[in-house]
């Protein structure tokens, strides 16, 4: 029965450091979803009031395949 419970307890702290790295993880992936929303909007933004200049770059850079 002792070792039931030793077994259980292993398995339970294992699990706590899953959780843990699991919460790190999506709080990570949320900084970046919140990141790349920010820059999709200011991009959008430089869309909408015909920013020359970064349409202008665009126009002229070099596709990565060439």
């Amino acid at each position: 029965m002792e070792d039931r419970i030793t077994e259980l307890e292993i398995r339970l702290a294992l699990q706590d450091d899953l959780l843990d790295e699991l919460n790190r993880v999506v709080a990570r992936q949320q900084q970046d979803l919140e990141l790349l929303a920010q820059e999709l909007r200011r991009v959008q933004g430089q869309l909408r009031a015909g920013d020359p200049v970064s349409q202008a770059s665009l126009l002229n850079e070099i596709p990565p395949h060439y």
